[in-house]
């Protein structure tokens, strides 16, 4: 029996407690699962692990030996166990030994490579004269925006999958008048110059990201610069631009009709950005600082609506990553250090850096079309959670 991404997302999204077995080897499990999204119940026991039971060459006997051994008695409590592989072959297996064993049990469809293809869109507003859609991209805790107003649209940092793009702009029969890039980024492939060009659209990044931070090589392809105050019309909306540097130093956050602002990666929900991931966060550290307290002083009923998340618990009561600036003020922990001098904030940021993902350099170099993966090296570049940000 198997559940589907979409069928998995719901359950998750109406509060039900499944256990994850994920039936990966450990080093698989340590770069992505289920839980860098879902605060659920979790297990690993590699696949292998349970065929080393004994020598049988009858797979489905050992692993339903294995089932009644070790796991009969402490699963069959649980309603139901996900089981969860790389593609969805092995935790089929899996799944029809606890059900043999009387555990209720399914196997997540297309497992954890499908999982990173998964994409749920949420309305986050729906005013006469402007729709904002959330895109959201579970695997990778990245957000993309769909902004409508007068049947023209505006698509801000999104993803290299483009047929949930491509999907909305149908539905909603609308006109793709401009892509934006928030920053160049470095955890994720941006899908914003292929979409742009796919439907004759302006692509926008600011000059200063269109050079390899590490390489100092620019970008192969032609795109429109855009700067700090700039403004652009779509419909009866207005996008002021706002230079934010310091993840990146061509960093910008989009103040959307002076109510909406799309924080790119300076701003998140729980968290802040990093300013590390140009090799430069002892430089970088102190624009972030500037950059932040800038933000602060918009109106504290700006609506934020960052690039990134670090999990579920994130989201408001209709799952969309959405906050007011006043509660993120006082609820993020880490924003909150820009209260203290510049020098203090500085030593917060570089002692409280992350791991840096050495593929990050790589796919920077991706996102300027200085090296072009095939689908299976890109999957590979995107594996694992995002680190954009102080969370750990």
């Amino acid at each position: 029996m198997e559940i589907s991404l979409k069928e998995l997302n719901e359950e998750f999204g109406q509060k039900k407690r499944p256990l994850i077995l994920d039936v990966r080897n450990q080093e698989a499990v340590k770069k992505s699962n289920l839980t860098d999204y879902f605060d659920l119940p979790f297990k690993n026991i590699p696949f292998m692990t349970m065929l080393s039971e004994n020598d049988s060459d009858d797979t489905d006997a050992v692993l339903k030996e294995y089932v009644q051994k070790h796991l009969k008695k402490t699963l069959s409590s649980q309603e139901p166990v996900v089981v969860v592989c790389a593609k969805g072959r092995s935790s089929k297996m899996v799944t029809d030994a606890l059900i043999q064993s009387g555990v209720k049990a399914k196997s997540l469809e297309g497992g954890m490579k499908a999982w990173g293809k998964f994409y749920e869109s949420k309305v986050v507003s729906d005013q006469k004269n402007l729709k904002i859609i959330q895109v959201i991209r579970p695997a990778r805790g990245c957000l993309g925006y769909l902004l409508s107003s007068e049947k023209e649209a505006v698509i801000i940092d999104p993803a290299h999958h483009l047929e949930v793009y491509r999907k909305l702009l149908s539905d909603n029969n609308l006109k793709l008048k401009c892509v934006l890039d928030t920053h160049a980024h470095a955890d994720h492939i941006s899908g914003g110059k292929a979409l742009a060009d796919e439907y004759k659209a302006l692509y926008f990044l600011h000059p200063y990201d269109g050079i390899h931070p590490m390489d100092m090589l620019p970008a192969v392809f032609d795109y429109e610069f855009m700067k700090g105050e700039k403004t652009l019309k779509f419909g009866n909306a207005e996008i002021r631009a706002i230079h934010v540097p310091g993840h990146t130093l061509g960093n910008m956050a989009y103040l959307v009709n002076e109510e909406f602002l799309f924080t790119g990666d300076s701003i998140f929900i729980s968290s802040i950005a990093r300013p590390d991931l140009g090799g430069k966060g002892d430089t970088w550290a102190p624009l972030h600082y500037r950059s932040l307290k800038k933000l602060l002083e918009l109106k504290d009923s700006t609506k934020i609506l960052p690039a990134h998340f670090s999990g579920i618990q994130e989201a408001d009561e209709k799952g969309v990553f959405v906050g007011t600036l006043r509660a993120i003020k006082s609820s993020n922990g880490d924003l909150k250090e820009t209260e203290k001098s510049e020098e203090a904030f500085v030593d917060f940021i570089l002692a409280s850096l992350p791991d840096f993902p050495k593929e990050y350099i790589e796919i920077k170099r991706v996102n300027l079309g200085l090296s072009k993966p095939d689908e299976e090296k890109a999957e590979e570049l995107e594996q694992g959670k995002n680190l954009c940000a102080l969370v750990k």
